[in-house]
């Protein structure tokens, strides 16, 4: 079995290098990673160096992003901000990753009246709107960094729980697993060794995924004031600061969006990628057109 996922896995990063959107999300977002871990030494001044002479000046060779109402360099800003952007949408996605997942484990593989307490509970959490209920958090914890993680980690903990358990529910029927409780595998051995590994393609997928709507739930909190404070930069909070001088300064609220888009259209890109070379059926068809041509 092993052997089988090694194949699976060389098969699915083949598939990916010549996959052209896939390359390019891949490499935007490793430049993201990259900007995120070492954006304090890449910015050409710091974020939040006061310059009223240089107030809302237009991008040039001295500030390529601009300058915003403060004389702040855009350009620094919004290369900062990404660590911000990079950490609440990992340890955000984390958070749900595990609860999630533990969650969807549990009720999928003993099922019964487990499975129905659990899963009602998600239910409650899927009724609410996911901006609404990550703001209501935030209410009630107060705005900041951590908030923001927690917020956006207890809101999409309930897409990995019904994710899991499908997966589940499907990798639990199966002759290999039927054979393991047979012999008197232990539970969580079975788990371990059987139904973790075939329910992770799908965990992957949806964990590349919710990396985008978390930096952009991120940046929602940001936008009204419940994430990131000031000074500290975040790019929600920069396109929250630009508003009112789309027709002065265009470049205030243009850059910081322009980050957002792309990094969401990157982790998108990505995971439609890994969606489709993940896929059993997509595999099955690919070895299929291989095997008559």
């Amino acid at each position: 079995m092993s052997a089988a996922r090694d194949s699976q896995a060389r098969r699915a990063l083949s598939a990916l290098r010549h996959d052209p959107p896939a390359v390019a999300g891949a490499v935007v977002l490793l430049a993201l990673v990259v900007v995120g871990t070492a954006g304090r030494w890449l910015a050409p001044a710091g974020v939040n160096d006061v310059d009223v002479d240089q107030m809302l000046h237009p991008p040039s060779w001295a500030h390529p992003f601009g300058t915003d109402e403060l004389g702040r360099d855009v350009l620094s800003r919004v290369l900062v901000a990404a660590r911000v952007s990079l950490e609440v949408g990992v340890v955000s996605v984390g958070i749900a990753l595990l609860v999630g997942a533990g969650i969807g484990l549990v009720a999928g593989y003993y099922r019964g009246w487990v499975d129905n307490v659990l899963m009602r509970g998600m239910d409650v959490l899927f009724a609410f709107p996911v901006l609404l209920l990550a703001v209501a958090i935030v209410a009630v914890l107060g705005p900041g960094l951590l908030t923001a993680m927690i917020a956006i980690g207890v809101v999409y903990t309930p897409i990995f729980a019904r994710v899991t358990r499908a997966g589940v529910l499907s990798v639990r029927e199966q002759v290999f697993v039927r054979a393991a409780v047979s012999i008197g595998a232990s539970d969580l051995r079975i788990i371990r060794r059987h139904v973790l590994p075939n329910i992770a393609a799908p965990l992957i997928v949806q964990t590349s995924l919710s990396l985008a709507f978390a930096i952009l739930s991120e940046a929602a909190l940001s936008f009204l004031g419940l994430g990131i404070q000031p000074p500290a930069p975040a790019w929600g909070r920069m396109l929250f600061d630009g508003r009112g001088f789309v027709t002065e300064a265009w470049w205030l609220g243009f850059f910081p969006g322009a980050a957002i888009f792309l990094t969401v259209l990157a982790f998108n890109l990505v995971g439609d990628a890994l969606r489709d070379v993940l896929d059993p059926r997509q595999l099955t068809l690919g070895e299929a057109s291989r095997s008559t041509t």
